[in-house]
């Protein structure tokens, strides 16, 4: 295992689970996060800045409501995310407060991550906090938000948070040793991967399965979170978090669990957003020329778009799909949706006859496009 990868990391983004967060729901597990305290204090001594990703609010309501099964209702959903993130953060508070370390509760939904402004205002608000010598814990805010409470993870949060704040490698801590060939509880045969690349296919057909009861993730959601996280250069490792000195061994550069390398280059902080934006506003569906003309590197123009869906403002992150749909890049356009519709299929230079008006020759520059 190239170990010296995660060793040399000097800011890490590290996600821990339900199951391990509250024992597999049998009530938060102070003990285990008295022990991730220690570890984070000892690599903050070093130099290095941590941030927390914890899952554990729904579980943790669940559990102090005196609900043995999650439920299927939304604001039942809600109000257990409301009872339990009291007491996690409590928890966590208590538990790095032993080390000489203050916590900060940072809660977020993949909208704070989708719109520009906000995005810019989390990332300024987690480096001020790294530079202050704080610990942010970050859940994602299931009390406000459904979509997220019904399709959204923590893994997926991870590897956002690691793009947002350039982080160098992204630790997935889980109940699980790592990746396996297969399922290991039905797969006596199954190996355990001890390195590969992120985001090659073959990964993805080896982590079906889904979660526990406890919690939405499984392995095919690590999986992909390190995919994205790989897009702004951080690594992942996928380890168990009942390994003794997990954080410290994985820090040191001992092998453990599986490596999920990222080979490209860390993007610019405006392509990290583009590439994290998970709700787009809309799709343009392109020509054979027009793709070809995207990877190549050029700017999108009006005559190779085909067809415009959706409803969306000037400046709005929309989807770049071919006549299959397949999504060939993403990017941020210069018409608002009843004008990029006008302007399809025709050339730059009609677009000022078309609307009286003209923004920019392309309708989407290549600066602010991102292929995926």
């Amino acid at each position: 295992m190239t170990t010296t990868r995660i060793a040399s990391a000097r800011r890490l983004v590290i996600k821990v689970g339900s199951a391990l967060v509250t024992n597999n729901g049998e009530g938060l597990d102070l003990a285990a996060i008295s022990e991730w305290a220690r570890q984070i204090a000892e690599l903050c001594q070093t130099g290095r800045q941590v941030i927390l990703v914890s899952s554990g609010a729904i579980a943790c309501g669940l559990q102090r409501l005196g609900w043995r099964k999650r439920p299927q209702a939304v604001h039942e959903l809600q109000a257990a995310a409301a009872v339990g993130q009291m007491g996690l953060a409590q928890a966590y508070e208590s538990g790095f407060a032993r080390y000489g370390l203050h916590t900060a509760q940072v809660l977020l939904t993949h909208d704070d991550l989708a719109d520009r402004k906000r995005y810019l205002n989390a990332r300024s608000t987690l480096s001020t906090l790294l530079q202050f010598g704080v610990v942010p814990i970050i859940n994602e805010n299931d009390t406000v938000v459904t979509d997220e409470i019904k399709f959204g993870d923590n893994d997926t949060l991870g590897a956002l948070v690691a793009n947002l704040v350039e982080a160098d490698c992204l630790i997935i801590l889980t109940d699980q040793q790592g990746l396996f060939t297969a399922d290991p509880r039905k797969d006596a045969a199954a190996t355990l991967i001890s390195e590969a690349r992120a985001g090659i296919p073959s990964l993805e057909a080896m982590a079906g399965g889904s979660g526990t009861q406890f919690g939405k993730g499984g392995m095919i959601t690590k999986v992909i979170a390190a995919k994205r996280a790989a897009r702004s250069g951080a690594h992942t490792v996928i380890a168990s978090g009942r390994e003794e000195d997990v954080i410290l061994r994985l820090a040191r550069g001992e092998s453990l669990g599986t490596l999920l390398i990222s080979e490209t280059q860390p993007l610019t902080a405006r392509k990290q957003w583009l590439a994290d934006h998970l709700q787009l506003n809309g799709k343009l569906i392109l020509d054979g020329g027009a793709i070809h003309a995207l990877r190549e590197g050029k700017s999108l123009l009006p005559i190779g778009v085909v067809m415009v869906q959706g409803e969306f403002e000037r400046g709005a992150a929309v989807a770049c799909v071919s006549a299959e749909g397949r999504e060939i890049a993403r990017g941020l356009i210069n018409y608002g949706s009843s004008d990029a519709r006008r302007i399809a299929r025709r050339a730059s230079q009609d677009i000022e006859e078309i609307l009286g008006y003209i923004d920019e020759p392309e309708i989407i520059h290549r600066d602010n496009l991102m292929l995926t």
